[in-house]
């Protein structure tokens, strides 16, 4: 998922009474006055921005505005500003924040959670470390120079005298918020850059956790909804007798997206939904299929497409070129797959409304249920639950649309859940690709040129008809522009071929597959040249010095170049910086067995991240980037028959299993540059580093995905 965030310094100043309304609690805080009653509470507090809170018991809370799908965001943020306040970290409480402006963006994707907070959220830490300083300054009569912080609390360092954050949270309150702050170097970090446990843990090991399809509230009904399967259909006409008399079934409504069968349970729910007599109006893509779309594809890239790069003459040097090399790469669409299915839980009274939902944008909900219900922002309460996996899909408004529609008939709040073949078959899938590539080298082996066509569907224009320029979307050529290499004759077009597939942002989106094209292809490259893989690379990153020190650390783990055991082969591939601003290098250690099998053995992954808030962090999700982006490769294909979705669990859609999984080393590169993205860096060059150790194994190239041998 692409963001961008810029937080405007009034947003980030503006004091604030209630930061939010609990990491848990919020969860369960009906609207019925308790906002109201939890922010007089909190009036006397010491609140200078919209992060931070520190009571006169000393409790520390910190908000934090970004969603926590499993990337650590509830503990890394906090830290932040931890580290800059100078706090006691057992003392810290952390809070999700409710859907509110104050916060700035609050859209989480992209990785871009810490990037993107890293200098506000140090700001709000320092901000209020002064304004305490300056507090105890005073009561006692001394320069501020004469004061320090640490563990919570202010030093008079001549005497040693000491008073706590919280005895000082009444007179820091009044005094007015400085216009800059010094913020610490890093030499002086004592939070930030360790091994801190996450703080959503110990909720998760004893079952307290809050994830959106454990939400109950008192009152609540239960809804499915039956969606037509095939791809822009609707409903012809429908019977609801045999679903009315269902134990627990309460009532049977038409809804924009299908029909919604309301009851006292999940379970009677969906047996109602089972039990509906429903003829389709399939529509125009009734036969529709995946031969179809490649069809379509391949027809498309021999068409010329808009130009997203064109540097130096790449026809000129291909004519002179001593050898050349061509290929096609194609990748299937995919599924978000996440494992807490789609789900919400609205209450939509006449005025106001409530929603409880794992989403990754809590603003777009709530800009969504104003439009659905006519009520302004301040009478529509967004509470974000933990998610059960993102990956982009949890943007969509559909299950809220769902929820609040039928909310909004019942006059009563209602909890939405989708199984997990609706799931499957109604998702937003990463869109398929075919790509062309040709390059040409000189006698002495060397890169001359390079062409590469991409044909894809375009998530912005499907999302935002007309929001693309001259055919090009710049989101689609991530990760085929703006290359680690010194590529004198380049040229990357792009052919728009948008399908009745509805496409969404996907884990690392669009460079999760041109990284496959375009780092196997250099492979070829390599071998064609007669060079070794990593040092035909290494020899064209120029003016990259982190990316070099990244490829150099990776081979040292590697052991590259260094006898395997027999039948285990080794292959390289870079994701260069691009939106991520993170470059990684990542080595596959593989074997192919005579039952032509691929085995993984080992992963060695090393990444330049900037500065690390928590290594822990960091590693789990290269781990997890890893794992989504190789069971991708190797088995992840949603294929349409007759204009639907042939897929509809994890039975024909699996995930990899334990038993498959290769140890993964990952290799942090020490820096001092503001920190980048991590979520998502780890996966775009592991289907490429696989493919080409397996070509090392067995000589095949896999060209198409998932990988097959043959």
């Amino acid at each position: 998922m692409k963001r961008q965030f810029d937080p405007r310094r009034r947003e980030f100043f503006k004091v604030t009474s209630i930061a939010g309304a609990g990491f848990l609690l919020s969860f369960h805080l009906p609207w019925s006055g308790k906002l109201e009653a939890f922010a007089q509470s909190r009036q006397t507090a010491f609140a200078p921005n919209a992060w931070l809170r520190i009571d006169g018991d000393g409790t520390v809370t910190v908000t934090v505005a970004k969603s926590e799908m499993g990337q650590g965001v509830l503990t890394a943020l906090p830290m932040i500003l931890a580290e800059e306040l100078d706090a006691d970290w057992s003392n810290i409480k952390v809070e999700q924040a409710l859907a509110d402006k104050k916060y700035g963006d609050m859209g989480t994707g992209g990785s871009t959670s810490v990037r993107t907070s890293w200098e506000a959220l140090r700001t709000a830490g320092a901000t209020a470390r002064a304004m305490l300083v300056s507090a105890a300054a005073k009561r006692w009569g001394v320069p501020e120079s004469a004061c320090r912080t640490e563990n919570s609390g202010v030093i008079h360092v001549p005497t040693g005298r000491k008073l706590a954050y919280g005895e000082l949270a009444g007179e820091a309150a009044i005094l007015p918020v400085p216009a800059k702050v010094a913020l610490k170097v890093p030499k002086d970090f004592r939070i930030v850059g360790k091994r801190i446990p996450r703080v959503d843990t110990p909720s998760k090991v004893n079952g307290t956790a809050q994830f959106g399809i454990d939400i109950r509230i008192p009152g609540m009904l239960y809804a499915a909804v039956a969606q037509c399967p095939v791809f822009g259909g609707s409903v012809r006409s429908f019977d609801e007798k045999q679903a009315a008399s269902v134990p627990g079934v309460k009532r049977v409504l038409r809804i924009s997206s299908g029909i919604a069968v309301v009851a006292d349970s999940t379970w009677g729910a969906f047996q109602g939904r089972d039990a509906l007599q429903i003829i389709w109006d399939e529509g125009p893509n009734a036969h529709l299929s995946s031969d179809d779309i490649r069809k379509m594809f391949v027809e498309a890239s021999g068409k010329p497409g808009a130009v997203a790069v064109n540097e130096g003459d790449f026809d000129n040097a291909m004519a002179k070129a001593s050898k050349r090399i061509d290929a096609i790469y194609e990748l299937p669409f995919l599924a978000h797959a996440t494992m807490e299915p789609m789900n919400c839980v609205a209450d939509v009274r006449k005025d106001r409304c409530e929603i409880w939902a794992p989403t990754q944008d809590p603003q777009a909900f709530q800009k969504k249920a104003c439009e659905t219900t006519g009520l302004h922002e301040e009478s529509v309460i967004v509470h974000t639950t933990l998610l059960g996996g993102g990956f982009g899909r949890r943007t969509e408004t559909d299950a809220l649309s769902q929820a609040l529609e039928v909310s909004k008939a019942m006059g009563a709040p209602v909890k939405l859940t989708w199984s997990r073949e609706d799931d499957m078959t109604h998702d937003m899938y990463r869109p398929a690709s075919y790509h062309l590539l040709s390059g040409g080298l000189d006698g002495n082996g060397r890169l001359v040129a390079i062409k590469h066509r991409i044909v894809a569907p375009s998530i912005s224009e499907s999302k935002w008809p007309g929001s693309t320029k001259n055919g090009l979307d710049d989101d689609v050529v991530e990760g085929a522009v703006k290359l680690p290499y010194a590529i004198p004759n380049f040229r990357v077009e792009y052919v728009m071929a948008n399908t009745a597939v509805p496409v969404l942002w996907w884990r690392s989106v669009y460079p999760s597959q041109n990284v496959f094209a375009v780092e196997s292809f250099m492979d070829e490259l390599a071998h064609a040249a007669g060079r070794d893989p990593l040092e035909f690379r290494k020899a064209l990153v120029t003016g990259m010095p982190r990316m070099r020190k990244a490829m150099d650390m990776a081979a040292a783990k590697a052991g590259w170049g260094t006898p395997l055991p027999a039948g285990h082969a080794r292959g390289i591939a870079l994701s260069p910086p691009s939106f991520f601003q993170t470059p990684v290098v990542q080595i596959a250690e593989v074997s192919v067995g005579t039952d032509r099998r691929v085995r993984l053995h080992r992963i060695i992954c090393a990444l330049d991240c900037g500065i690390v808030v928590n290594p822990d962090t960091v590693e789990a999700q290269i781990e997890g980037g890893f794992v989504y982006g190789i069971t991708a490769a190797l088995k992840g294909k949603i294929t349409v028959k007759d204009g639907r979705v042939d897929e509809k669990n994890f039975d024909d859609y699996p995930l990899l299993t334990l038993d498959e999984m290769p140890v993964v080393e990952t290799v942090i590169v020490e820096s001092s540059e503001p920190p980048t993205g991590t979520g998502e860096p780890g996966l775009p060059a592991a289907a490429p580093a696989v493919a080409n150790a397996v070509f090392a194994a067995s000589g095949q190239r896999l060209r198409t995905l998932p990988m097959k041998l043959l």
